[in-house]
């Protein structure tokens, strides 16, 4: 009896989830003055699931950066919440993602 294959579309999975974005209050800050180049800002862009953290395409060392489709796992802070991170908190009431599907 062989194991049936289990595949599974993460970004199909992500779109049925529902964020409702804080647009006054960003749950999620970086310190001024962080460069792409810095190691602790390439642990951000190697290790959130939701890809937030970005490289720019033309080569500036300015983080490309959007909470808005913050997943709320706590990657981020765990990993540079002292180092490259101003500010995580969770969003507030109302706001944030809302998971439909497991």
């Amino acid at each position: 009896m062989s194991n049936p294959v289990i595949t599974v579309n993460v970004d199909e999975k992500l779109a049925k989830n529902k964020m409702v974005v804080d647009e006054e209050n960003a749950h999620i800050v970086i310190r001024e003055g962080v460069k792409v180049s810095d190691p602790e800002y390439m642990k951000l862009v190697m290790c959130c699931p939701a890809a937030l953290y970005k490289i720019p395409a033309d080569g500036s060392e300015e983080p490309i950066f959007d909470y808005a489709g913050c997943l709320e796992c706590g990657t981020c802070r765990m990993i540079c919440g002292k180092t490259i991170l101003q500010k995580w908190e969770y969003p507030q009431f109302g706001s944030g993602v809302q998971y439909r599907e497991g």
